[in-house]
This record gives C-alpha cells, sequence and structure tokens, in this order.
C-alpha cells in the first residue's frame, strides 16, 4: 500500500510546523550591518589603493607597476613569435 501525502507550506510556515525560531529580525538585522560597511568601503575604494595591497607599493604606482608586468607579458609573447622558426 501507497500513501501519498502533499502539503503545501511557504518556508515560513514550514518552520513554524517544526517548532523552529523566527530568525528573520536576526538576517534582517545582519544583513543591515553588512549593507552598510559594504557601502562604507565603496566611498573609499581606489584601484589605484587595491593595486598597491597587490603588489606591495614600491616605487612607482601601482597602475604602472600593473601596466608593466602586462607590458612585460605581451613583450615576451611577441619575442618569442618572432624568434620561433617556422615549419614548412
Amino acid at each position: 500500500m501507497d500513501v501519498t501525502i502533499n502539503i503545501n507550506l511557504t518556508p515560513v510556515e514550514a518552520r513554524q510546523l517544526v517548532g523552529l525560531p523566527d530568525v528573520q529580525p536576526l538576517q534582517q538585522a545582519a544583513l543591515a550591518k553588512v549593507e552598510e560597511r559594504l557601502l562604507a568601503q565603496a566611498e573609499t575604494f581606489s584601484v589605484d589603493g587595491m593595486l598597491n595591497s597587490w603588489f606591495g607599493g614600491g616605487t612607482g604606482t601601482a597602475v604602472d607597476m600593473f601596466r608593466d608586468v602586462v607590458r612585460g607579458v605581451f613583450s615576451e609573447g611577441s619575442a618569442k613569435d618572432k624568434t620561433s622558426p617556422k615549419s614548412k
């Protein structure tokens, strides 16, 4: 014998049915804090500061260092293309 029971509940009703606490106010407060911190960080964000933290902030700006790295990668690739023998 097979018995099938379909219960149509919302997530809130399911939590109440099994006796779980309502954590929605706690979740909203936590998300409000996260949003507040993200917005505060977004106001002080700078690409140069981020790149300085990644590349160590030596002499010159981080953008200059990043440009030099990218330029070096592309120049190595073009140098290999020029020196590689062409097969016939």
